[in-house]
């Protein structure tokens, strides 16, 4: 049957639609899938600060009746500074506690019960340490064997352990929708691939069946072919590659954001165990606890606690961090570039000197080269972000031996192109750690130095907009060599690639 060009046209259309369909449908579910994703974080971020706030609460009511027991039972006023630190903390955290209950709907806080019971117990505890001020230790020591205080204490860790125990829940909850989120995503992205690689399958199919037709142009069209099957299987490699670095980008995010999800929960773990110690310490009313057990008791007051709220500070910032840097990344992105004609020696000599007192005073040097043209047209805020990175890592990982040299030298690179290496006599970079250093959050080395691991996945991606890429060249010890690519003239650059 022979295949007409209205077959042709008719069957393309059919392919081109059918396409545009599927990319339409992968788009909205992405879209949807995204939004449902921010706001199960928002719920999960929500209700773990209720549950760090409840902890945090619960922690300090136990630190201040632990120095006032300490106070009753050995007369030393050094028990009092606990008990005070935590009484002045208490106010402010109980605000902290009350905003982030505040702030969900999820769980039921009875606030009021709280704060009613943190008033009668304090008032308690610093009734008995009036007495006690007083000389009349024994009238403080009846208040505490009343057990009023303890039930008391027993009430409010009740209704926070029930407090935390939904929360646990909800996040658990709040995890699973995350992942399940995330697993949808996936599937649509493989299902929307699948369909389209079968979309062009087709047209493929239909392009080959008229290019047989056409037996009197049949060299031109076979040359037309292979020029075309190039650019297919270059556009191929480009999505593939584009796909590659999707699923690893996916994968540091949903690895690094876990990461600190898991210190906290296994921290809370400790503070659990840790609570039993000074449990059996607060607890014992008055009765002769064993050396072993005051011993245990003091060492989760001083060591565990503080070590445990610590990781799971730091973790909860390390989080923060993480989410921000994704939140820049992204915004990079979408940034409109603004090409305009600079100066790039006047560039450079301006970025160096935010670092200049840093280099000169520690007796190092800070070189810049700029060979013939030294006008560039691209976007001056993208090339300020780009320098001030890779300076700003070169002061901070100098050799400790010696001064720092910092060499810039910027050259044209052929047509249309220019060339700037940013070298210094710092640690270096070991080679297995060449590509590494640029994913996202990713570093080398050894990691005595903060930073969450953005700044040359931040230079990579604004480079890349640039028009532009970058390479390394490093010698473990020896230094590093930062060569960046750029054209000469941005606005040209996005005119021929239709951005």
């Amino acid at each position: 049957m022979p295949f007409s060009q209205t077959t042709f046209a008719r069957s393309s259309l059919l392919m081109l639609l059918v396409g545009a369909a599927i990319l339409l449908g992968i788009v909205l579910s992405s879209f949807f899938l995204a939004q449902a994703t921010r706001v199960y974080f928002d719920d999960v971020t929500r209700l773990r600060a209720v549950r760090s706030a409840s902890a945090d609460l619960l922690l300090l009511l136990q630190a201040a009746e632990t120095g006032q027991r300490g106070y009753l039972l050995v007369h030393n006023s050094t028990f009092l500074e606990p008990y005070s630190k935590a009484l002045n903390a208490l106010p402010a955290q109980l605000d902290k506690f009350e905003r982030a209950a505040s702030s969900q709907s999820a769980v039921a806080v009875p606030v009021d019960d709280i704060r009613r019971l943190i008033s009668q117990k304090v008032a308690e505890m610093q009734s008995t340490l009036n007495l006690a001020g007083n000389g009349d230790v024994e009238g403080a020591v009846a208040i505490v064997r009343n057990q009023s205080g303890l039930e008391m204490m027993t009430n409010l860790q009740s209704i926070l352990a029930e407090v935390m125990s939904q929360l646990d829940s909800h996040l658990v909850s709040g995890i699973e929708d995350l992942r399940d989120s995330a697993g949808s995503l996936q599937w649509f992205t493989i299902g929307g691939g699948v369909l389209i690689i079968l979309v062009v399958a087709g047209a493929i199919l239909v392009v080959g069946q008229h290019v047989r037709e056409l037996s009197r142009a049949r060299r031109e069209v076979e040359d037309l072919n292979a020029g075309l099957e190039e650019r297919v299987n270059e556009r191929t490699e480009d999505l593939i590659q584009a796909n590659r670095e999707i699923q690893r980008y996916a994968y540091i995010v949903s690895h690094d954001l876990r990461a600190p999800l898991v210190n906290i929960m296994g921290f809370t773990s400790e503070l659990d165990t840790t609570l039993k110690a000074v449990s059996k310490y607060v607890l014992a009313d008055g009765a002769e606890l064993s050396e072993s057990d005051v011993r245990d008791a003091r060492l989760a007051v001083e060591e565990d606690l503080p070590e445990a709220i610590g990781f799971i500070r730091s973790s909860t910032k390390k989080m923060d961090g993480l989410i921000n840097a994704i939140l820049k990344i992204s915004r990079d992105g979408r940034r409109e570039l603004k090409p305009e004609r600079i100066d790039l020696r006047d560039l450079l000599d301006t970025t160096a000197a935010t670092i200049y007192h840093q280099v000169h005073e520690a007796g190092g040097d800070v070189k810049i080269s700029v060979d013939a043209a030294r006008s560039l047209i691209t976007d001056r805020f993208s090339m300020e972000q780009i320098f001030g990175n890779l300076f700003d890592n070169a002061v901070k990982y100098k050799h400790p031996d010696r001064p720092l040299l910092l060499t810039v030298k910027a050259a044209p690179a052929g047509r249309g192109s220019m060339r700037i290496e940013v070298s210094d006599n710092g640690r270096g970079i070991a080679p297995q750690d060449h590509e590494r250093v640029f994913e996202l959050f990713r570093r080398s080395g050894v990691q005595d130095k903060q930073g969450e691991g953005i700044g040359l996945a931040h230079v990579r991606s604004l480079v890349r907009n640039l028009g532009g890429e970058i390479t390394v060249k490093s010698t473990l010890g020896s230094g590093t060599t930062f060569i960046v690519r750029l054209p000469t003239d941005l606005s040209q650059y996005v005119r021929s690639n239709g951005s």
